[in-house]
Formats: structure tokens, sequence, C-alpha cells
């Protein structure tokens, strides 16, 4: 299937919860994990949660990467989106599985923007959405 873009979710387990209550080394990690796919960052925003936590997000020039942690759980959740066929988006979530020290996980791809459906859309041919 030819799509404009791949959507990676992932969850990582029993991850050091000193990492991921670390606002600066979060933002470290996830710019690391964007130039080893070989993304262009554009920019970046991290904010920290009290007790605990960090959310943020890197914008790449070829769409994101963001996080949400739970260092109480041990737990984060990821979300990499990348469009054309430069970037491996997969290359970005080895390095976070690394750099979070995750003992487990959990992923998943999503093909985003199927080019034969965008074709029938754009055609008209497609007149109600699909849910996955």
């Amino acid at each position: 299937m030819k799509a404009l873009g791949r959507h990676i979710l992932g969850e990582f387990f029993n991850c050091n919860p000193d990492v991921l209550n670390n606002l600066s080394r979060i933002e470290e990690i996830m710019k690391e994990a964007a130039q080893v796919a070989g993304a262009h960052i554009l920019g970046s925003f991290f904010h920290p949660f009290n007790p605990h936590g960090v959310s943020g997000v890197v914008v790449i020039a070829e769409s994101h990467l963001s996080i949400h942690t739970w260092p109480e759980y041990g737990y984060a959740a990821v979300d990499i989106f990348t469009c054309g066929q430069v970037v491996d988006p997969w290359k970005a979530f080895r390095s976070l599985k690394k750099a979070l020290e995750a003992e487990n996980f959990s992923v998943f791809e999503v093909r985003r923007g199927n080019l034969e459906e965008v074709a029938e859309v754009s055609e008209g041919a497609l007149s109600q959405a699909k849910i996955l």
C-alpha cells in the first residue's frame, strides 16, 4: 500500500522513572530520536506536570514526535508520525525504547493517507468514512 505517511503508536512499560520525570532529558531523548530517524527538527515544546510527568512534542518538517510520561507507573506513550520515504520512524522508536530503558513495549503502525483512498475521495467515489 502506498501511503503519504507512517504513524507509529507506541507504549513503553517498566521504564526508568527518573528519566520519565526529567524534562530536559525527555526533550533531549526526543530530539535524538528525531535525528536518528533522519528528520529535520523545526521546533519543540515540553511541559512538566506536578507532582510528576512530562508531555512534549518535537515538530519535524516531516510531521511530529510526541510523548506523555507517567513516572509513577514507569510508563510512556509515544506518537511518531512521518511523511515521505526518507525518515524511518522505526529508528526513532528503537532509540526511544533504549533511552527510556523500557523493559517492555506495545506498538503498531498505521499507514496514513492511503493514496488509493485519497484518489477515490478526490474523485467522489467514497461517500463515508471508514472507522478502524
